[in-house]
């Protein structure tokens, strides 16, 4: 087996580590949910190395995330559901019927005119998606109804900010912060009692519902929570940095320090960031 510009080799590849007797024992036993946060990881790194400006980076990303593609096809085509060119097929029959006036005739000839295009185009595809899911007998919709227009494909965080600021048009949201930090305090305790009883579900569950009362109070106080937790890892990056190199200064390891040893580094970590800041001011 030879690499290959042809999209074709790929998918031979994918086929045999995917051979139940030949293939790759880690790939045989992967299906859908496992694969799940492996794409999305690949879609976090092709966009850090946008970011980076990277385009080395971008191009072997940009690779691990097409491999995502052709990874769920396979399984998909296993289960006799779809195969990648029909992935292919419903991506260029999409974009060819939303583009009329590229592909076609079409008296869209302006931005706005292509919008109100697009729009129609897009309301009749949502009707032939109802249909489809009436036939496979999906009832549940999470694109429907008043929440509808919050996407799934969010980060959790984000999806999270993004339902909470939708309730809130219609009041379905705390008038203050105060009441919101009760429900902290009472999902801590939850989450408290599930551990006790270690059930990992309800763990989870708890730990959710935590998480879902934190964004709130955020949201409330004007605190973007994306953007907060990426600082606070930003921090943590900062920090942990500094234990690694007083211990490597001090001929010590990571692997072989003490939890107290670095919590002493930790803090001084943290002074020092306060001294900086105190002398900013």
């Amino acid at each position: 087996m030879e690499p290959s510009k042809d999209i074709s080799r790929l998918i031979e590849i994918m086929a045999a580590l995917r051979h139940p007797q030949t293939g790759c024992p880690w790939d045989i036993e992967q299906n859908f949910q496992t694969i799940k946060p492996y794409t999305i990881e690949e879609a976090y790194e092709v966009s850090d190395a946008i970011e980076r400006g990277d385009m080395d980076d971008l191009c072997d990303e940009l690779g691990d995330l097409l491999l995502q593609v052709v990874f769920h096809a396979r399984m998909a085509e296993e289960a006799g559901e779809f195969s990648f060119g029909d992935v292919v097929n419903a991506i260029t029959t999409k974009m060819i019927r939303r583009h009329p006036h590229v592909f076609a005739r079409s008296e869209a000839d302006t931005p706005e005119a292509v919008k109100i295009q697009w729009d129609k185009i897009k309301q009749a595809e949502k009707r032939e998606r109802a249909e489809r899911r009436a036939r496979r007998g999906i009832t549940e919709d999470f694109k429907g109804g008043f929440l509808g227009s919050v996407q799934r494909s969010f980060p959790a965080l984000t999806e999270a900010l993004k339902l909470q600021e939708r309730a809130a048009k219609v009041g379905f949201d705390w008038s203050s912060p105060e009441p919101i930090l009760d429900k902290i305090e009472e999902e801590i305790s939850e989450l408290r009692v599930a551990l006790g009883e270690g059930d990992r579900a309800k763990v989870s569950d708890e730990l959710g519902d935590l998480i879902f009362a934190v964004v709130n109070i955020g949201r409330h106080v004007k605190a973007d929570p994306e953007q907060a937790l990426r600082g606070t890892n930003t921090k943590f990056r900062r920090r942990f940095s500094h234990i690694e190199n007083v211990l490597k200064a001090d001929g010590e390891t990571l692997e072989d320090a003490t939890l107290e040893r670095m919590e002493e580094i930790w803090q001084a970590a943290k002074a020092i960031e306060r001294a900086v800041i105190a002398g900013a001011e």
